[in-house]
């Protein structure tokens, strides 16, 4: 490395001269270089030693690297011109500046070319193997990281012809040679014209709607489409092609990033001792990972499922090797237990995420929603009482809105215990409502992708059924968010977008799945289920919704609730947990907007085997419905 860059900075020298005099360099002159030059040589080695540009690996060469040359061979260019200036008389100060461009161009430019040609050799396609036309959708800082990692690692495989960007100011452009042929909505022509194999769209932060038009265009040109990863993870430039994936219906249904308080949840959970109930669920899970970034100093997992929790605890201690993880495997109903944990473990902050959830299995046994739901609720609540926990943060969902289902009046009831022990309590109860979470265990999204892995068909309930839906990161995300702002007795609502239609979103994911709805795959709409409405809601006319600081976040206002009645309403609900009905008519005196079903509701054996769709044809009772 030294030797080079030694004969390097010689011929940068004699050039100098030789320009300088047009190649008749006279004898004063002759012997100015010869003692100058061993001077100019110890200046630059001294220089770039210092500056570490003998370390750096040339075929990683950057503009950090260019800029460190410029910087230290102006200093010892400077050098070399004060040691001209004290022992020389009549010396040309043009030389310098001239040896000065001539040393940054030939080893700035060496670099590069080692640089240059290191990257060529992925570039080479193997003998006998085309490389893929790929069109890349986006002409931003995603797009140039996409381009540069094809060509740098990738070039045998993947041949980028062009970029689309709906700024129409960048048409003609060109990033790392290649050209900006047209906008986003010219995808179905550009393709044909280009003949492109594949379209990767490199547009991180596109909202749901501009990810379904991308996709709509995709689909036209009759092209395979692919995605990269979101914002989070390009921050550090961490982007690479084994990273790109297919577009899931998470990216159809995007919603923008959440904003977060960072230092308000800082201050509540640092240096805190954190439990979750719940923890290996769809939600718990989550909760954990946001609690863990926020650096508590224990977190307690409570959990009755063991492998779920063995899977938490897993993936936690591999992402947080210093943080405390303290696994309890324990049924929040289990008085005994949770006084135990809560004994040893003194939680600052509970984050009450344990529940059972599907409508459908607690229409069957409504005895397990009142154990779980409402008696575990109120077991957690009061040792939480108990033991002084500074905050206690309940899940509910928008079932317990009017609830139509033993589930959502079963949340309801739990609401309301919280609510009214919040009362007489130094601890912060807060409740945070929403809808549905994307991906979540048991939900429609892992169903249909089921049924249609199987052929089909994919079944749904009724044609106007609409739910609301976000992702699970930002559903928790909010959690964390309104369980620091929470003063105690608070019920939140999230914002959950706009409703979507389980119909759309079924053909959403058979489109996604490479195929065409009602051809390749029937969808088949199998009737309402026991206790399901058709829209759900999110508050109720008697409340008031108010906004608070997060934009995302509403608060509820509710009636409040007497002690004494509730303690006496549950006393009366504890007694019917083995009799269906008797818990129904408890439900309807506790939550007076709660509709029963008119009819007694069926057992799985009693429902029918077959059911009607679209097409009045039956379908075998194997396909699950979601």
């Amino acid at each position: 490395m030294i030797c080079v860059h030694v004969a390097l900075w010689t011929a940068s020298l004699l050039g100098a001269y030789a320009l300088r005099f047009d190649f008749r360099i006279k004898p004063e002159h002759a012997q100015i270089l010869a003692v100058s030059l061993p001077f100019l040589l110890i200046f630059r080695l001294a220089a770039f030693y210092l500056g570490g540009l003998f370390r750096g690996l040339w075929r990683y060469t950057g503009a950090r690297d260019l800029v460190g040359i410029i910087r230290w061979t102006s200093l010892s260019s400077v050098a070399y011109l004060a040691f001209l200036h004290i022992g020389f008389q009549g010396f040309s100060r043009s030389v310098v500046a001239i040896e000065w461009l001539t040393a940054v161009i030939v080893i700035g430019g060496t670099r590069f070319l080692a640089r240059f040609l290191y990257a060529r050799r992925f570039v080479v396609a193997e003998p006998g193997l085309s490389r893929m036309r790929v069109l890349v959708i986006g002409a931003g800082d995603a797009g140039e990281m996409l381009l540069r990692e094809i060509q740098k690692r990738h070039g045998a495989r993947y041949e980028p012809v062009g970029l689309v960007d709906d700024d129409r100011a960048k048409r003609g452009e060109q990033i790392h040679g290649v050209r900006v042929v047209g906008t986003i909505e010219d995808i179905p022509h550009v393709a044909r014209d280009l003949r492109v194999d594949e379209a990767i769209i490199a547009v991180p932060s596109a909202s749901g709607a501009q990810m379904r038009r991308i996709v709509d265009l995709c689909k036209h040109a009759g092209v395979r489409f692919k995605t990269m990863p979101g914002v989070d993870q390009l921050i550090d430039g961490r982007v690479a092609v084994s990273q790109l994936r297919d577009v899931d219906i998470e990216d159809l249904l995007g919603r923008d990033p959440v904003k977060l308080d960072m230092a308000s949840i800082s201050a509540t959970i640092a240096g805190r001792v954190v439990m979750v109930s719940g923890a290996g669920g769809s939600i718990g899970s989550e909760i954990c990972r946001q609690v863990c970034r926020f650096g508590p100093s224990a977190l307690v997992l409570v959990e009755r499922a063991e492998n779920n929790l063995f899977h938490i605890h897993r993936e936690l201690l591999a992402r947080f090797p210093k943080l405390e993880l303290v696994p309890c495997i324990g049924d929040v109903s289990d008085a005994q237990r949770m006084a135990a944990v809560f004994e040893r473990r003194r939680p600052a902050i509970v984050f009450h995420a344990a529940a059972h959830k599907h409508v459908p299995m607690m229409e069957w046994n409504p005895g397990e929603a009142v154990k779980n739901n409402v008696f575990g609720t109120k077991t957690l609540a009061d040792m939480a009482d108990r033991y002084g926990v500074e905050r206690f943060v309940m899940i509910s969902t928008d079932k317990a809105v009017n609830p139509t289902s033993v589930m959502g009046a079963s949340k309801r009831v739990a609401e309301i215990y919280v609510q009214a022990l919040s009362q007489r309590s130094k601890t912060r109860f807060v409740t945070v409502r929403f809808g549905n979470v994307l991906g979540s265990a048991g939900s429609v999204v892992p169903i249909f992708k089921e049924q249609i892995a199987a052929g089909g068909p994919v079944t749904v309930t009724h044609p106007e059924m609409t739910r609301y839906f976000m992702t699970i990161p930002e559903a928790s995300q909010l959690v964390l968010e309104a369980g620091a702002m929470g003063n105690g007795g608070e019920i939140f609502i999230l914002d959950m977008g706009e409703p979507v239609k389980i119909a759309d979103l079924a053909r959403e994911l058979i489109t996604l799945s490479g195929l065409t709805p009602g051809e390749d795959i029937e969808i088949v709409f199998s009737g309402m289920r026991p206790g399901e409405k058709l829209f759900e809601e999110l508050s109720v006319d008697s409340e008031s919704a108010d906004r608070t600081g997060h934009p995302k976040i509403f608060v509820g206002r509710f009636r409040p609730h007497a002690w004494e009645q509730v303690q006496r309403q549950l006393h009366d609900l504890a007694a019917s947990v083995d009799h269906p009905a008797d818990v129904r008519k408890r439900f309807a005196e506790i939550v007076p907007e709660f509709k029963q079903p008119v009819a007694a509701v069926p057992t799985p054996a009693d429902r029918p085997a077959a059911v009607a769709s679209s097409t009045d044809r039956p379908i075998a009772p194997r396909a699950a419905t979601a």
